[in-house]
């Protein structure tokens, strides 16, 4: 039986693994991807983002936080992002990789159609590409200080470059305890790809042309940057002229 068959549909990236006394680049292979959504650690942000999508029709979970699987194909390094009109917004988050036996921490997009999500979440996770970047670090050597990574998205309203999203990662939920409820176990699968949850934003949740997310390490003086365009497809069929 082939791998498409029993389900185990995979995506290869050439994505730089940093530690601290190395950066190479590797050919990972991503076997799994999740989405772990309401992973608000703070109680009190957590209910601002609930009611940030109640006000688009999107209802409130029955319990948190919630894992959602999503097809491996979904996953983008590109730098374009093609959705179907003009209803779908990127969000922040910090993604966890098991791979080569270590846990490394990246940058990720949880690019959602804002319509679908108001019929049905799950639904909603698969029709749109998650973009991610090409850069990871560590966890281990980060676990220490863990508290004082900071994520910020801007994007482009009425043409000017505004701050979305900003906020330490100590707003959601560690890894450890994402892992231990989704896995059962300390560690995740080895290829599994998981986002980890996303902040409130400033003013409404809204569609942009671009997106811009940062994860920055203060205490080391670095960032993983990317930045990616969102082209919107046609939403009506059109028929050929013949």
């Amino acid at each position: 039986m082939s791998e498409v068959a029993r389900g185990l549909v995979r995506q290869n990236f050439a994505l730089w693994l940093t530690g601290s006394d190395s950066r190479e680049k590797h050919e990972v292979e991503v076997r799994s991807c999740v989405i772990a959504g309401w992973t608000g650690r703070d109680r009190d942000a957590l209910e601002a983002h609930i009611r940030e999508l109640e006000k688009l029709g999107v209802k409130r979970p029955a319990s948190v936080p919630i894992f959602y699987r999503v097809s491996v194909s979904r996953l983008s390094i590109a730098e374009v992002v093609e959705v179907v009109g003009n209803s779908s917004s990127g969000e922040v988050e910090y993604v966890l990789l098991q791979w080569g036996g270590r846990l490394w921490v990246g940058l990720g997009s949880d690019h959602t159609d804002r319509e679908a999500e108001t019929i049905d979440v799950t639904l909603s996770k698969q029709l749109c590409d998650k973009p991610i970047a090409t850069e990871l670090w560590a966890y281990d050597e980060l676990r220490e200080y863990w508290d004082e990574l900071i994520l910020r998205s801007f994007i482009i309203s009425d043409g000017e470059r505004v701050l979305y999203q900003e906020g330490t990662v100590a707003a959601m939920r560690r890894p450890s305890e994402l892992i231990e409820l989704y896995a059962g176990t300390g560690v995740l699968p080895e290829g599994t790809l998981m986002f980890c949850g996303t902040l409130a934003v400033h003013g409404e949740i809204r569609p942009s042309g671009s997106f811009e997310m940062e994860l920055a390490d203060p205490r080391r003086g670095r960032s993983i940057r990317k930045t990616y365009h969102v082209e919107p497809l046609r939403a009506q069929g059109w028929r050929m002229k013949v």
